[in-house]
């Protein structure tokens, strides 16, 4: 029984959190929301790999901006890497990426019925690069992560993990019909989801 309110108590939160999705003219919010409300999303790099040199390369990468609920997060896409994995040997040679994240991921679009590529089943691009956090982000950039990513702990010492961020430089968000939004970092940081 006591597992039952729990789940009910759950989807409870879950619902709510769908609801409050921001309209589309707060874009800066959507992209706060957007971020906060994904555990993943698409990173591209241009590619250093033999054969590939120069060209795009996406990859699937777990991400946090701080652990779930309503707090809101950092609106920091915080990552866990490692130098054995082939997109961070593309960001040794050039740091500069894009990220993308999709509320496909969560409950939003799918209670809407709305394909991924549907503009009101939002999605946000950041182009920034990546750097590894100092030693006095590290303990928020680990909060951030394990908190939502608690396999990560496990994860083999002799990789050689570390903590990054991803440095955001321009925001786009598509989250309703009539194109792409800019938002600038100063306002994609002054604002809660």
């Amino acid at each position: 029984m006591a597992r039952l309110l729990l789940l009910c108590a759950a989807s409870g939160l879950l619902l709510a959190a769908v609801a409050a999705i921001p309209p589309p003219e707060e874009a800066a919010r959507m992209a706060r929301y957007g971020l906060h409300s994904c555990d993943w999303g698409a990173l591209a790099t241009l590619s250093a790999q033999e054969g590939l040199r120069g060209r795009p390369f996406a990859n699937i990468f777990s991400l946090s901006d701080g652990p779930p609920g309503p707090s809101g997060g950092s609106g920091v896409p915080y990552l866990y890497l490692t130098d054995m994995e082939i997109s961070v040997q593309d960001l040794e040679v050039n740091s500069n990426a894009s990220l993308t994240v999709s509320l496909a991921q969560t409950p939003y679009c799918r209670k809407h019925k709305y394909d991924p590529q549907n503009p009101l089943c939002a999605h946000i691009i950041f182009v920034g690069s990546i750097v590894k956090v100092n030693d006095s982000e590290a303990d928020l950039a680990k909060k951030a992560l394990f908190s939502r990513h608690p396999e990560m702990e496990s994860w083999p010492k002799d990789h050689n993990w570390f903590f990054a961020k991803f440095n955001i430089t321009n925001i786009w968000v598509l989250d309703y019909f009539g194109g792409l939004k800019i938002v600038t970092p100063e306002e994609y940081y002054s604002v809660k989801p």
